[in-house]
């Protein structure tokens, strides 16, 4: 800490007594928010491999209900059903989680062919594989989605790392530093002043 130029003044010393009780609370503030992410971060961490461990089974659903499809409605059916089916758009919005921009995905369909329609016309078999792999398309969003958020989440967390050890490793010693270092000059100068009126006085006395 560079001391050539510092003010040694009791409103300095005020002034910086004052600064480490804000940056106190401020480490306190942000302490207390990474805990809050920390505690996001895992419960969604937890999500995640739960998800993974559904969409395994998904995926094995749907593979079996497309080849059952197959073995009774045949190929081409499957095939040209398939080409009428519901267009699908995502958009991507985005939520504040404690501060933190979390992407959404929102997934919007647009069906080629009325439902009343497809009850009619598509096969049952059809129909299941269609359900199987609609769930695992929305799964597949949802975890994308969560896998995203706990990205964020982990970047958000270490950024509040390197600002509270910053603040608790650098700022507040450097100031509790200055202010000590405020507190003995004035000392040094009260004493000063203290000898110099006793030096005075005695002088007075021995005239």
């Amino acid at each position: 800490m560079v001391k050539g130029n510092m003010k040694t003044t009791r409103i300095e010393l005020i002034r910086t007594r004052m600064r480490v009780r804000v940056a106190n609370k401020g480490l306190n503030l942000l302490k207390t928010k990474r805990t809050s992410l920390v505690l996001a971060f895992f419960e969604l961490a937890r999500q995640i491999q739960l998800m993974r461990g559904s969409m395994r089974n998904s995926v094995v659903r749907a593979m079996e209900s497309s080849k059952l499809a197959e073995l009774q409605a045949g190929r081409i059916v499957l095939e040209r059903i398939a080409a009428e089916q519901s267009h699908i758009s995502a958009g991507v919005e985005a939520k504040n989680v404690m501060g933190v921009r979390i992407p959404t995905v929102g997934v919007e369909r647009r069906a080629a062919l009325s439902e009343a329609y497809e009850l009619i016309s598509v096969p049952t078999s059809i129909e299941d594989a269609k359900r199987s792999y609609m769930n695992l398309f929305n799964m597949l969003i949802e975890v994308a989605e969560k896998e995203n958020s706990l990205r964020r989440l982990l970047y958000e967390i270490e950024k509040l790392n390197r600002r509270a050890n910053a603040i608790e490793n650098v700022t507040i010693p450097n100031l509790i530093e200055k202010a000590a270092y405020i507190k003995g000059r004035l000392e040094d100068l009260e004493r000063d002043q203290i000898v110099s009126i006793k030096f005075i006085k005695g002088k007075i006395s021995g005239a």
